[in-house]
């Protein structure tokens, strides 16, 4: 893979490099380069059609790493974490500095990833996972912390002595990007006092469960996520109306509904969703809304289900909504309700889709992947896409060269496990559940800066969307923009 060096400063041996994520929304690993040293933002996995091409080789770290002092996570989703275990492999024995709920959705994650794409038992798995707790420094949101070179700190310091001896430290700060739990967009000062910005994934506005990102007040160079710079998503607001209308007319049909979702964010949002419908058809008690009362909610992800324990785990991250939905006393719990089916087995998975498939009776399974590239959700396409009363529904972004890329596409055949499948089931794209910023939201996060910053670097988007996306901000900034 090619790696391109851009220098910040004109005066300053200061670089940004990327190895991944660069032209795609996979794959994310962006490198700060100072002097002779280096911190990464991110690891991330190849999927879809970013790793058709030589899947072995997409997976080995292909850069010099001898020089990188530490590695900095801005969240749990593989294409940011994936290639972990092959940094590892590679000789990274630097710290690991992230959030304290990304910190313990790491080896969830990972483990999940090490089982199915690598096969490796419980004992294999451990030892790389406890290699890498160990290296694992988890932080508070909104503190700036020292990054003291060669020497592996137990902890963020703040000590300006200590900072004034080493001249390679920097200070590090991370800030909530409203993506998923534990998201955070990082602020590095460099040495000279200016700051980068890596962006990550920052989340949409008026989410049900996470606050918005803030903008930052200070940036000189900004590194900013595009996967949706050309694209409006549907209105978070009014999402949940549109879920309903689906759910009401697969009711009359009488057929299953298939939500494809991410284990991290996109499921406690789907699920939250479903509990308000729910919950409202309990307080009108009418006639119609009987049929929720008693539609089975299955979620069929052992992954997702761990990482919805979390999210319960870390209630201070949730938004005020939400929060006080929590402490009512009257209210249902917002990721947890009576309806709720969780399938914990393969055996039992395996029995529950004969029946749908047999009976198709009416129900709405939630099953990762999100983007139908692997996963329990294979299986429940692989039987009801051929059934006229199925519907799917697509609640995020689905990359190229991947199954959910080609039913949102309108294919009328796909290919699951080798076997032809005619799709006879309804599709539908729902953008409001997206976890990614859309075009406003990202115009919304670069006006939030007090200055416009000297450069604007646009990362993890396909290459004709940074493209509308650059246009776009050199009418609006004076930043130069860099594709």
């Amino acid at each position: 893979m090619t790696t391109r060096m851009y220098q910040l400063h004109d005066e300053y041996q200061y670089f940004l490099l990327h190895h991944g994520g660069k032209n795609t929304v996979t794959g994310s690993c962006h490198e700060l380069r100072i002097d002779q040293y280096g911190i990464l933002i991110d690891c991330g996995l190849f999927q879809g059609k970013d790793s058709a091409s030589d899947p072995v080789t997409v997976l080995n770290i292909d850069f010099d790493i001898q020089h990188i002092e530490a590695l900095l996570i801005t969240h749990t989703h593989i294409d940011h974490i994936g290639r972990l275990p092959w940094l590892l492999a590679a000789g990274f024995d630097k710290p690991i500095y992230c959030t304290k709920a990304t910190a313990a959705l790491i080896p969830i994650m990972l483990e999940d990833g090490l089982k199915l794409q690598l096969g490796l038992n419980k004992k294999q798995r451990s030892l790389i996972l406890e290699r890498i707790e160990r290296l694992i420094v988890p932080v508070e949101y909104g503190e700036w912390g020292n990054i003291k070179g060669k020497e592996v700190p137990s902890s963020w310091s703040l000590d300006k002595k200590q900072k004034s001896k080493k001249s390679h430290s920097l200070l590090v700060r991370f800030q909530p990007a409203g993506h998923i739990l534990g998201s955070a967009y990082i602020e590095v000062k460099l040495p000279n006092d200016e700051i980068i910005v890596f962006s990550g994934d920052l989340g949409p506005s008026n989410t049900p469960l996470l606050p918005d990102p803030i903008s930052p007040k200070s940036v000189d160079y900004l590194v900013i996520e595009t996967t949706y710079g050309n694209k409006q998503h549907d209105d978070v607001s009014t999402r949940s109306q549109r879920l309903e209308k689906i759910v009401q007319k697969s009711l009359q049909d009488g057929g299953v509904i298939l939500i494809p979702a991410f284990s991290v964010g996109r499921t406690q949002e789907i699920l939250f969703d479903i509990e308000r419908l729910i919950e409202h058809s309990i307080q009108t008690k009418t006639t119609s809304d009987d049929f929720w009362q008693q539609l089975p909610i299955i979620l069929d992800s052992p992954l997702a289900l761990k990482v919805t324990k979390e999210y319960e785990r870390f209630k201070q991250l949730w938004n005020d909504e939400c929060t006080a939905l929590d402490k009512s006393k009257n209210a249902r719990h917002p990721l947890s309700f009576d309806q709720l089916i969780t399938v914990d087995n393969h055996k039992e998975h395996t029995r529950l889709v004969n029946r749908l498939a047999s009976t198709n009776e009416p129900a709405i399974v939630v099953a990762a992947s999100g983007m139908c590239s692997g996963g329990r959700i294979m299986n429940y396409l692989q039987a009801l896409l051929p059934h006229t009363q199925t519907d799917v529904i697509l609640a995020g972004f689905q990359a190229y060269g991947t199954l959910g890329r080609e039913l949102q596409e309108g294919e009328n055949h796909v290919y699951i496990s080798n076997e032809k499948i005619k799709v006879e089931a309804e599709v539908h794209s729902m953008s409001g559940y997206s976890a990614h910023a859309d075009q406003t939201d990202l115009l919304r996060f670069i006006e939030g800066i007090e200055k416009s910053p000297k450069k604007i670097f646009l990362i993890h988007g396909e290459p004709e969307v940074k493209g509308k996306f650059k246009e776009l901000l050199k009418a609006r900034f004076t930043s130069d923009v860099i594709v």
